[in-house]
Order: C-alpha cells, then sequence, then structure tokens
C-alpha cells in the first residue's frame, strides 16, 4: 500500500488535524476488500476504538462531497500500532536506533528494493540502514513503503 496522493493526503490531515488528533498519515491502495485508504491517527492518551469511528465518520462525510478518490473504495481509520509507517524524514529522524523495514520505488545499486535493519542514521534527505553488517545508504525521495519493525 502506497502513500496516498498529495490531494487525499491534505483532506485527510485537515479532517484529523481539525478534531484535535495528530495526523501520521495515509495510504491508498489495494487491499483484500478492493481500493482502501488507510489513514494514521495518534495522539498522546493513545487512540481508542471510539476516536477511530469519530474520524471514520467526519473523513467520509468530507470525502463524500470533496470526491478526491473516484469509484468505491474502504476507509480504514486507525492507530499506526507498533509497526508505524513511516512516510517522511521527520518520521525516520524519530525512529533512528529502531530496526525498520523499508521498500523502495525502484531497485538502487545492487539491484536491491527491501531492507531490514537498525536505522543508524536519518537526514539530509538520506537514511543510512544496515542491512547484515552492511550499511546502505537510501534517498528517502526513494522510499515507496516503510515501517518500524516491532521489538518483541
Amino acid at each position: 500500500m502506497r502513500r496516498a496522493a498529495s490531494d487525499i493526503w491534505e483532506f485527510a490531515r485537515q479532517v484529523v488535524e481539525g478534531l484535535d488528533y495528530d495526523f501520521v498519515g495515509a495510504q491508498f491502495g489495494q487491499a483484500e476488500g478492493g481500493p482502501t485508504l488507510r489513514v494514521f491517527i495518534d495522539r498522546a492518551a493513545g487512540i481508542s476504538v471510539d476516536d477511530c469511528a469519530a474520524v471514520s465518520e467526519q473523513l467520509s462525510a468530507v470525502l463524500d462531497v470533496e470526491e478526491p478518490i473516484s469509484g468505491h473504495y474502504v476507509l480504514e481509520v486507525s492507530s499506526p500500532g507498533m509497526d508505524r509507517p513511516l512516510f517522511d524524514e521527520a518520521d525516520f529522524v524519530r525512529v533512528v536506533g529502531q530496526t525498520v523495514r523499508v521498500k523502495t520505488a525502484a531497485p538502487l545499486l545492487g539491484g536491491r528494493r527491501r531492507f531490514k535493519g537498525p536505522l543508524r542514521e536519518a537526514g539530509d534527505g538520506l537514511l543510512l540502514v544496515e542491512v547484515d553488517g552492511e550499511p546502505y545508504e537510501i534517498p528517502v525521495a526513494e522510499v515507496d513503503e516503510a515501517n518500524v519493525v516491532p521489538a518483541f
């Protein structure tokens, strides 16, 4: 599932922040139930099912009026969870030192697209992910999907 288009991202961000939640990000793509818009919300006190329902109701109404997505789709609103999705450089900076899973839009040097390992550095448009003891420099602009790998 990929980051949602900028117009959908902005609609979701405005609704979520207007309801006094933190907007983590939005993804749009094919899921089991067909085209799906996933919106991730957060706040210091945590997220409940009621919070997700309130945001879902308001966001659904705005999306129905504005229609940035044509055709049928499923709307999912949830907390980011333990495997928090990472959307931009600021997200990566917050999780330096943790294990991440990164998939790039196109193969990087050596033909690799998937990386899983400790995030050693993040900044200036680059990520440094260590995979099996080898450091890989990944441009943030090339990241297609990324998330934190929960440690148990």
